[in-house]
């Protein structure tokens, strides 16, 4: 029998490539695909799959956080394979666990391995707690980016944690980033510079010229032509928008 399969990515392209070769594996069958983590537990809940393709970092509910609610649930666990952009020594260390990785740009025979790692575990027991310690590891390779970020503000030199950061704007190539509390102004040169020091499964590029921290955002204000605002959580409340290339992520973030 083919081995159930669901594919989780928030990246459209990224799901048809991995679909794609998965076709060429052979012995599998793709049964449901999704954009995110709320997706990805409802559509587990549904199909019950044998195998899952697991994004880790998307915007809202990330890779680790939807194995964690599976957990609390105590839903039975499918094999997972994690779709990752670490680097290849960081992905070294998981290989000792239960379940497989995949680095991105996929690789054909890579794919076909995660299948036969896949097939041979759902031949033997199961085992949660090693699939528990991957999730561990992996948020370990997650916590240099909750660094602090380095704002100059009335001539002072202020360091703020990444979760109280509601945006960053970029006027006539000034950063201006926004806290619950106070504004002040980065170094970095470029938005793209700024992300790279940013939890990515926290900030989210909603236009050219603003970063959003999708935890700040207090409401979405449906504009014209079907497009959207976003209040922001700030001391303003300042009002975003959203450019019509992110549109379609809006709505598959907060399910519109």
């Amino acid at each position: 029998m083919p081995i159930s399969t669901i594919i989780v990515d928030d990246e459209q392209l990224s799901r048809e490539e991995l679909s794609y070769l998965l076709k060429s594996v052979g012995d599998v069958e793709v049964v449901a695909q999704g954009s995110n983590g709320v997706e990805a537990i409802h559509l587990i809940r549904e199909h019950n799959p044998e195998l899952v393709f697991l994004d880790v970092q998307m915007p809202g509910l990330d890779g680790f956080q939807v194995i964690k609610k599976l957990v609390d649930k105590k839903h039975p666990l499918p094999q997972i394979v994690f779709a990752t952009a670490f680097d290849q020594y960081a992905v070294r260390a998981f290989e000792v666990n239960a379940v497989d990785y995949l680095l991105k740009p996929f690789d054909k025979k890579r794919v076909a391995q995660s299948v036969d790692k896949a097939r041979q575990k759902l031949a033997g027991p199961t085992s949660s707690e090693r699939l528990e310690s991957l999730i561990n590891l992996l948020e370990q390779q997650q916590k240099p980016q909750q660094q602090k970020v380095l704002l100059r503000s009335g001539g002072r030199l202020i360091l703020v944690d990444q979760k109280d950061i509601c945006f960053a704007t970029i006027d006539e190539g000034i950063i201006t980033v926004a806290t619950s509390s106070m504004e002040g102004h980065s170094n970095c040169r470029t938005l793209e510079e700024l992300l790279e020091s940013l939890d990515q499964n926290l900030f989210w590029r909603a236009h050219r010229s603003h970063v959003v921290n999708i935890n700040r955002i207090k409401e979405v204000l449906p504009w014209f032509k079907s497009s959207y605002q976003l209040r922001m959580d700030d001391r303003k409340h300042t009002e975003l928008p959203v450019s019509r290339a992110q549109t379609r992520r809006l709505r598959e973030l907060f399910g519109l």
